[in-house]
């Protein structure tokens, strides 16, 4: 074990940082695909259980903005912001991501490659989230985010079952 691994703090670092999250969806590639990159599905399930997307901004071409406000079940809301850096349908989605503060400053950033893998009429979603921009006290939101998603992809599971 390194020393900078076995050295504990309440501010860690985590840039470079990398998770990795795979699920399989009983629909075609293209239904997925829609649903990660159509504003009005995206709303429908973006976020842990129990939130909803009252604002979403979410139009999937190159170079678009991201912006989404996400509530959670006390009626708090938790702004996020983002880019669109590659859109390939319905193969490729690569996007960043992340919490922003109270004066719309990102707290860190997350770049996200999803991979769209049709497989015998279901697919399979391959996540790749790297963490590429943190802040002081991003580790809360960071340390939470592969429950969150999860919580998310299980929420487009039974979206894309409806």
């Amino acid at each position: 074990m390194s020393s900078q691994n076995s050295q504990t703090s309440h501010s860690e670092d985590y840039t470079r940082r990398e998770f990795i999250i795979t699920r399989e969806f009983k629909a075609s590639r293209e239904t997925v695909f829609k649903a990660w990159t159509e504003e009005a599905e995206v709303k429908q399930w973006w976020g842990p259980r129990e939130f909803t997307n009252p604002v979403c901004q979410w139009e999937a071409k190159a170079g678009n903005p991201i912006y989404v406000v996400m509530r959670g079940p006390s009626g708090t809301d938790y702004p996020m912001g983002g880019e669109f850096h590659t859109v390939m349908a319905p193969e490729l989605l690569v996007f960043t991501s992340g919490a922003l503060d109270g004066h719309g400053r990102l707290l860190f950033e997350l770049l996200h490659t999803a991979k769209f893998a049709e497989q015998e009429g279901k697919t399979l979603v391959s996540l790749l989230s790297v963490v590429t921009k943190t802040s002081e006290g991003a580790g809360h939101f960071i340390g939470g985010f592969e429950a969150g998603m999860t919580q998310s992809l299980e929420k487009l599971e039974a979206y894309l079952s409806r």
